[in-house]
């Protein structure tokens, strides 16, 4: 947002932030967010690339193809923990999960 922007709606009573000061994120809660949402990125990535339907995802991952759609939203429900196995499972090693983590 620009300066001017900013200036006109602190004028008008508006209080302007940061999505984690308006929901009172610790640094801690910002991590772990943006490290669930590269994870899903990379997901739904990875899985387009190697020509997979979510459906296709849940069957090998033994899950549900809802579940797959889950993690790939990084719903709160989404454990990276998942998230890390699903990449697995479509050939993601440590290196590259540790690249995605490392941004």
């Amino acid at each position: 947002m620009n300066k001017e922007k900013r200036q006109r709606l602190e004028e008008g009573g508006f209080s302007v932030g940061t999505a984690a000061e308006f929901l009172e994120l610790t640094a801690a809660d910002e991590v772990v967010i943006e490290l669930r949402l590269a994870l899903a990125r990379e997901l739904r990535e990875q899985r387009k690339e190697q020509g997979m339907t979510q459906k296709d995802l849940a069957t090998r991952c033994s899950t549900s193809q809802a579940r797959i759609s889950n993690l790939e939203n990084a719903k709160e429900g989404a454990s990276i923990d998942a998230l890390i196995a699903a990449l697995a499972e479509l050939g993601a090693d440590r290196k590259k999960i540790g690249q995605i983590i490392a941004g």
